[in-house]
This record gives C-alpha cells, sequence and structure tokens, in this order.
C-alpha cells in the first residue's frame, strides 16, 4: 500500500523536486484500499478464515503509518511499515526494492495484493517490477477476482476486449477500482486496530543498503517543477440581442475546442 499527499490538501514539491510527503497531509492511496478490500474478501470466503492473515505493509515516513491503521481499522490482521530517510526521492525500481525484501523478511504469502496504481504517480509497474524481484508470476489490472484452492482466476477488462487470466500461488495479484466499493472501518474495527500487532523496520532490518535506494540513484527523476497559476476569473457571455451564440463559438474556435 502506499501513503499519498491528501489529493485535496495544497500539495507541493520539495526544493529537490521530490513530492513533499511529510509537510502536507496524507491518506492511504485510494486505489489501495480496493487491494485491502480484495484481501480481506479472500479471507472471508476462504474455507479457514481463522488460518489466513492479512498484513498490510507500506513504506514512507512517520506519518506514513496511517495508511497501515486504515487497513488495520478495515480489518487487516497485522501490519509492517518500512521507513527509513534514505528512501526519500527512491524511483520504481528501489520501491520494489525495498518492498521485495520486506516482504521476504515477513514471509513470503500466498498472494501479494497491490492496487492497480498510486494516485499520487499513477505508475501501474510496480506490481511488475515486485513479481520479478519475488520470481512470482503476475496477475494484473483484475476486474473481477475468483480463487478455489490455490487457483486464481480474474477478468482484466481492455480497451477491446476482456480477458480471463489463471494462474497458481504464490503470485503477485493487482487489482482496479472496479473490483467493487472498500469498506468503510466501523467503531469496531477502528477500537480493535489498536490492539493489532503493527511493525516498522528500516533498511538494515530488511537487509537493503542505504546507497542502492534514495534520490541520488534514481533512474528517473523530476528536472523543473512550476506551481499551478491562480485560476483567473471566466468570461460571461451575454445574449441580450441575440449575438450570445455567435459569441460562445467564436469563443471555443479561439480555444481551439471546436
Amino acid at each position: 500500500m502506499k501513503y499519498v499527499p491528501d489529493a485535496t490538501a495544497d500539495r507541493r514539491f520539495e526544493s529537490d523536486n521530490t513530492v513533499d510527503r511529510v509537510g502536507v497531509d496524507g491518506l492511504l492511496s485510494e486505489l489501495d484500499e480496493y487491494a485491502v478490500e480484495q484481501a480481506l474478501q479472500l479471507k472471508e470466503k476462504s474455507e479457514n478464515p481463522e488460518d489466513v492473515t492479512v498484513t498490510a505493509l507500506t513504506i514512507g515516513p512517520e506519518k506514513a503509518v496511517d495508511a497501515v491503521r486504515k487497513a488495520l481499522q478495515m480489518g487487516a490482521d497485522q501490519g509492517v511499515h518500512v521507513t527509513d530517510e534514505a528512501i526519500a526521492g527512491s524511483d520504481y525500481i528501489a520501491t520494489s526494492l525495498v518492498l521485495a525484501k520486506a516482504i521476504e523478511k515477513v514471509g513470503v504469502p500466498d498472494l501479494v495484493i497491490c492496487g492497480m496504481a498510486s494516485t499520487d504517480a499513477s505508475g501501474s509497474v510496480v506490481p511488475a517490477m515486485l513479481a520479478e524481484r519475488l520470481d512470482l508470476p503476475q496477475v494484473t489490472f483484475a476486474s473481477v477476482i475468483e480463487s478455489q484452492g490455490d487457483q486464481v482466476r480474474i477478468k482484466r477488462d481492455g480497451d477491446t476486449a476482456t480477458e480471463v487470466i489463471g494462474a497458481t500461488m504464490p503470485l503477485v495479484l493487482s487489482v482496479t477500482d472496479q473490483t467493487g466499493e472498500a469498506r468503510y472501518p466501523s467503531f469496531k474495527g477502528i477500537m480493535a486496530a489498536k490492539k493489532k500487532p503493527l511493525e516498522t523496520l528500516s533498511l538494515s532490518d530488511i537487509g537493503v543498503d542505504a546507497g542502492e535506494v534514495g534520490l541520488s540513484v534514481a533512474w528517473s527523476t523530476v528536472d523543473e517543477a512550476t506551481e499551478r497559476p491562480p485560476r483567473t476569473a471566466g468570461e460571461i457571455v451575454k445574449d441580450e440581442d441575440g449575438s450570445g451564440s455567435t459569441a460562445l463559438t467564436e469563443f471555443l474556435v479561439s480555444k481551439k475546442f471546436i
């Protein structure tokens, strides 16, 4: 899961053109809530739910633990938060490395479930990178998920067709926002989350050298960022003499909308 800046907050870049993830309000990425929901549903539908453990894992600054807490409130059984100052500015390659090593530290599960993308970067590449690093098959962009035993079958909706793809666990699975609405944490769930185990790990804990992550070794960087200009007042077209439609058409043409 990913801790992302709140889209309704005043999002901004740091002086090094990385996203400010400390000085702005953040939350669990909405697209990752669907992944949590599907994990919980798979547990509930299993023959022995008591034998299934749902672990919520995230990497990020100290405040990113709020994303894990949200998953625990929804119903996840335990949480893992990897935090280290050296991670700041990491690209997809370094992110997938840290996630893979953290998963190996905890113990590779039957299913690694991710959202289809994050709401801040929308890269959609981390699940595939994670599958490669863990040497697991990947079944991505699932809109419908069915499981039986160690078999998983999904539907993937494309622009021209719907594919049905099957695989055998263990595997990496990513889900879309078409899988169904994520549940809201109940009061009971919020109170229960306070007693659930939540482990904090550093890079050294998972065996990752600080020189392998961070902005200095990133393969992709932002060279320049410009603040969004303030919104200007709109133009009012009055139709007092019947010329309003002409004025509107001329405006649309000038903006190359038609």
